[in-house]
C-alpha cells in the first residue's frame, strides 16, 4: 500500500494536537492495518469532512485530542473522558460530535458505556449468537408457509425475495438513520448508541452484530408490518427470508471487519466497507451489496473514476 504523511507546521495548524495529514490512494485491507500501527503509537485520525480537505486524506492527531479548531486551535466545547462510560457523555459535545464520533479509536478493546451492569451487558453481543438464534427463527417461519399448503419451490422462491427485501431495509436502515445529522443532547445520544460507536470503535467485536434484545423489537415491527403488506400464508415466509438475510448482513459486516478473506469477491466487499468507514463515510451504505448504492446514487468513487473525471 502506498501512503505518504505531510507534518504540518505549527504555523499552518494551531491545533495542539495535530501532527500531520495522512494520505492514501484508496481504502483497504492494508489500511486497517495502517491505521492500527498509529495507534500502538498512542496517534489517531480523523475524518478529512471536517477539516474542508480533500477525501482521500485523513488528519493524524496525538492522543492528547481535543476539540479545537484546526486552523485557530481556540477550544471548541466539551471533551469525552474515554476512562468513564461513555453514552451519557456524548450529547454534551453538541455540534463537534460528527467530528468527534468519525475520529475512530482503532483497538479491539470494548469500551464502557453505562455505569449499569445490566445496561452494559445488553450492549454487548458476540458474534455467533446472532446465528443461533435468528437461523432457527427464520427456518421455522420459512417452514410456516409451507405448511399452509405452498409448494416448495414457491417457499424457496420467496425466501428469497424476502432476503432481497432485507438488502433494501439495509440500505435504508444504514443512510437515513444510522447516519442522520445530529448535534443536540439526546440526538447524539440516540446516535451514538445505534451507529455512532461503530463508528468511534470500528473494532469493537462486541458492539457490531445487533443485540439480540433490539433485533427482536425490530422483527416484531417487521411482522406486524408485513402483516398488512402480505396475505396470511405468504407473511411468514418473506418475514423468515428477510430473517435469514439479516444474519447474512451481520455475519458478512462482521467478518469484513475481523476476518482476512482470501476470495476476491469478499476482499471487495471489505475494500467497499473500509472505504465506507475510513474514505467517504456518506457514501457506500450497503454491507451485502453495493445495488442500491447503483440505484439511489451513493456509489463512491473510485480514485480512477476521479482521475478521469
Amino acid at each position: 500500500m502506498h501512503f505518504s504523511i505531510y507534518f504540518i507546521p505549527r504555523s499552518e495548524c494551531k491545533h495542539d494536537a495535530v501532527i500531520g495529514i495522512l494520505s492514501f490512494p484508496e481504502a483497504n485491507a492494508s489500511m486497517m492495518q495502517l491505521l492500527e500501527f498509529f495507534h500502538s503509537l498512542k496517534l489517531f485520525v480523523s475524518f478529512p469532512e471536517a477539516m474542508n480537505i480533500d477525501m482521500d486524506k485523513m488528519i493524524i492527531f496525538k492522543n492528547t485530542y481535543t476539540h479545537q479548531h484546526f486552523m485557530t486551535g481556540e477550544m471548541v466545547g466539551f471533551t469525552v473522558d474515554l476512562s468513564k462510560p461513555l453514552v451519557f457523555q456524548v450529547g454534551h459535545l453538541g455540534e463537534t460530535y460528527q467530528e468527534w464520533v468519525h475520529t475512530p479509536i482503532l483497538t479491539s478493546e470494548s469500551p464502557r458505556f453505562f455505569e449499569s451492569d445490566f445496561l452494559e451487558i445488553l450492549t454487548r453481543t458476540v458474534w455467533w449468537v446472532v446465528p443461533v438464534i435468528w437461523v432457527p427463527v427464520g427456518l421455522y417461519f420459512i417452514t410456516m408457509s409451507y405448511t399452509m399448503g405452498h409448494s416448495l419451490p414457491l417457499v424457496v422462491l420467496m425466501a428469497v425475495v424476502g432476503a432481497f427485501v432485507w438488502t433494501f431495509l439495509e440500505y435504508c436502515f444504514h443512510r437515513f438513520l444510522f447516519h442522520i445529522d445530529t448535534n443536540s443532547y439526546w440526538g447524539n445520544t440516540f446516535h451514538y448508541l445505534i451507529h455512532g460507536c461503530h463508528h468511534k470503535h470500528p473494532m469493537d467485536g462486541l458492539r457490531l452484530v445487533i443485540p439480540p434484545a433490539e433485533a427482536a423489537i425490530l422483527a416484531l415491527m417487521f411482522w406486524n408490518l408485513y402483516g398488512i403488506l402480505f396475505t396470511l400464508s405468504i407473511r411468514p415466509v418473506m418475514f423468515g427470508g428477510g430473517l435469514i438475510g439479516y444474519v447474512m448482513y451481520d455475519m458478512i459486516h462482521y467478518y469484513i471487519h475481523h476476518g482476512q478473506p482470501t476470495k476476491q469477491s469478499l476482499k471487495s466487499i471489505k475494500k467497499y466497507h473500509l472505504n465506507h468507514h475510513f474514505r467517504i463515510q456518506n457514501k457506500g451504505f450497503g454491507i451485502t451489496t453495493a445495488l442500491w448504492d447503483r440505484v439511489f446514487g451513493t456509489l463512491p468513487d473510485t480514485k480512477a473514476a476521479d482521475k478521469s473525471g
